[in-house]
């Protein structure tokens, strides 16, 4: 978590997501990227349209990129004041997911927000940004401005390939946690099962890095699943749930895993995914 991308979802106001990324960075000690993109408003000129209407949306674009402009200045100034080292602001003219996809490939970790204002703001378009990121990603619900130095982490556990790869990229958040749960579900077996002596384990991995942890029994039906993470995490008062991010076949980016979509409708504390 060295390099952190915060999604901008406006280009005229901080969000929750660039408060709560910049936050994590200076916490960390990292580097941090703002990025804001729009459509080519060009490309929503109709063939034939009057030249008012083209003037206008030329007048709007401009508009739309001083605001982004201004709001990156702001952005940088910021979070030099909470001890950024290396803060840095991009604006695009793209489609989104493909620019995340390039500028993702510089990044270690991606903070999106959950804005139901913005276009991109439904579970299954928060899910194909972060697919098209390839990145473990923080989803940040409305209301979440800053994470707590040290805090209570839950981390959802099945032994699958998503949640290894979400437990690895959240080691720097566990290792600073005063609490971790870990959340002991049904494992997921692979068509093929090997079987390795002493066995790859989640306790296993978190002794070696000083993890402190605790593990719970968790048993929940598949239709309830996600709904059922997110209980347990505000019973236990957590303040970041680890999870795998699961789709179904081949095109998991529109098809998403109950448990995923629910804790992406549901969620109401920022949630680490990874695919």
């Amino acid at each position: 978590m060295d390099t952190i991308l915060i999604h901008a979802s406006q280009s005229g106001r901080r969000t929750r997501a660039l408060e709560y990324g910049a936050h994590l960075a200076a916490r960390l000690g990292a580097s941090v990227t703002g990025a804001y993109v729009h459509p080519s408003m060009l490309q929503s000129i109709p063939p034939l349209a009057p030249p008012d209407l083209v003037s206008l949306v030329l007048v709007n674009a401009k508009t739309l990129g001083a605001d982004a402009d201004r709001l990156g200045v702001e952005f940088v100034e910021w979070t030099r004041s909470l001890g950024i080292k290396h803060a840095a602001w991009h604006v695009a003219e793209d489609y989104l997911p493909d620019a995340l996809a390039q500028i993702g490939q510089w990044h270690s970790l991606l903070v999106v927000g959950h804005d139901a204002d913005f276009a991109w703001g439904s579970p299954p378009d928060i899910a194909s940004l972060i697919f098209a990121a390839t990145l473990p990603a923080i989803v940040v619900p409305a209301g979440t401005v800053e994470p707590r130095a040290a805090g209570s982490i839950v981390v959802a556990w099945n032994g699958s390939a998503e949640a290894i790869r979400a437990t690895r990229a959240a080691l720097p958040l566990l290792k600073q946690a005063h609490k971790v749960v870990v959340l002991m579900g049904e494992r997921r077996h692979t068509l093929r099962e090997i079987s390795w002596n002493p066995g790859l384990d989640i306790e296993e991995f978190l002794r070696r890095h000083d993890v402190r942890f605790e593990c719970r029994e968790f048993d929940a039906d598949d239709d309830k699943a996600g709904t059922a993470l997110l209980e347990a995490s505000a019973s236990l008062k957590a303040d970041l749930l680890v999870m795998g991010m699961y789709g179904r076949g081949r095109f998991r980016e529109w098809i998403l895993g109950g448990a995923t979509r629910q804790v992406l409708e549901q969620a109401t504390l920022p949630v680490l995914m990874c695919h």
